[in-house]
């Protein structure tokens, strides 16, 4: 049992150091860009002109 739990133990600390060191990668370095997807779907990526039409409605 002794055996089973030091290595549940070194599971435990591997998973963190690969979680910190994950999260630094995308916080604080420009490959945030290629591995967070959230600027694709929000569309910040490519920053398209667009045609806008000013409309004003009278009441």
């Amino acid at each position: 049992m002794k055996r089973m739990e030091t290595l549940l133990w070194k599971l435990v600390l591997i998973q963190a150091i690969c979680l910190l060191v994950a999260q630094w990668l995308v916080l604080y370095t420009p490959i945030e860009l290629y591995i967070n997807k959230v600027y694709e779907y929000e569309g910040v990526a490519k920053q398209e002109k667009m045609k806008s039409v000013e409309t004003a409605v009278d009441r």
